[in-house]
């Protein structure tokens, strides 16, 4: 099998990480999860459960809600002196276009859909493309399931589902969260979705207590410091942890290579390698494997479609 190449952005973060790891001894202070970033501080988490804003060091990298970090006491606060755990970061574009970490070390990506709005197609496939990218395995949630009205969202979820995408449905009417955290286990989770899906109501059913919400952070952490858009973690039932950050629905794909976006595709896994011409970009080259699948009914037209236009759009970008 080809080995994928790394895209610049991959191989600078690897070598942070390897720094971080090589700078990082039990000598350089205890290991403990950040709960939330505001600027210049982190609010970090020990093995006690105790929380303390520590300050951060000039030559580290972002640390972001789950990073896993060593940091020591000082006079008045904490300072963090490496980042020492990151399997992966999600990031999205800032005010400026450029992407910056909002949450790390991400297990499950539930891309929450409802009825209203309606589904784009094209949008969901960029979220699974993501998911793939972060090596994080994608759940697709159909909320508010009482308000469908016609079959084609079900119907569209079948198809994912036929994909080998894991999904659930759920509403409001449900009793409590067990659905929910029945798939999230112990494992760390982002939600995304468009605005309107339900993905709040969501959040407050794996969250019933509104004071773990508003206690969660510190109250010298919380004074008004970006605390509608900072990524924050909270601790579910259950040992599952869910980071909860309101603009992630933005993130996008300027950090992924045209070329990895083939393998976000599962279903293409088995046909690529095989077109006539190894730089084959599967938009109108002779001989394409993908699109001679799509003819022939082995690949989803629609979603073939999807990717080129994906393929497309990140050809144009500079």
């Amino acid at each position: 099998m080809k080995k994928s190449r790394l895209t610049e952005q991959q191989t600078r973060r690897i070598k942070a990480q390897r720094s971080h790891s090589a700078d990082a001894s039990p000598g350089h202070g205890e290991r403990g999860l950040v709960i939330a970033r505001y600027g210049k501080q982190a609010l970090v988490e020990h093995a006690s459960g105790d929380r303390m804003l520590c300050h951060l060091r000039s030559h580290l990298d972002s640390p972001v809600a789950g990073d896993i970090v060593l940091w020591m006491p000082s006079e008045e606060a904490g300072v963090i002196t490496a980042v020492v755990e990151r399997r992966n970061v999600l990031e999205r574009p800032d005010s400026h276009g450029s992407l910056r970490p909002v949450a790390a070390n991400i297990d499950l990506i539930m891309i929450v859909l409802a009825p209203e709005p309606a589904l784009q197609p094209n949008l969901l496939d960029r979220y699974l493309i993501a998911a793939e990218h972060m090596t994080v395995e994608p759940v697709l949630v159909l909320n508010k399931t009482d308000l469908i009205t016609d079959s084609t969202l079900p119907d569209e979820l079948a198809r994912y589902e036929g994909l080998g995408y894991r999904t659930l449905t759920t509403d409001h009417h449900m009793p409590d969260a067990t659905d929910l955290l029945n798939v999230i286990g112990q494992r760390t989770l982002v939600l995304v979705g468009q605005s309107g899906v339900g993905k709040s109501s969501l959040i407050q059913r794996l969250l019933p207590d509104a004071s773990i919400r508003i206690g969660a952070l510190s109250e010298v952490a919380d004074k008004g410091r970006h605390t509608t858009t900072t990524a924050e973690l909270f601790h579910l039932p259950g040992a599952g942890k869910l980071i909860d950050s309101p603009g992630v629905r933005e993130f996008g794909l300027g950090h992924v290579a045209p070329e990895d976006v083939d393998r976000g595709f599962r279903e293409f896994l088995p046909y690529l390698g095989h077109c006539r011409f190894r730089d084959c970009k599967h938009l109108n080259e002779p001989g394409c494997a993908l699109k001679g699948a799509a003819s022939a009914g082995e690949i989803l037209a629609e979603r073939f479609s999807s990717y080129q236009q994906i393929r497309a759009s990140l050809q144009d970008t500079p």
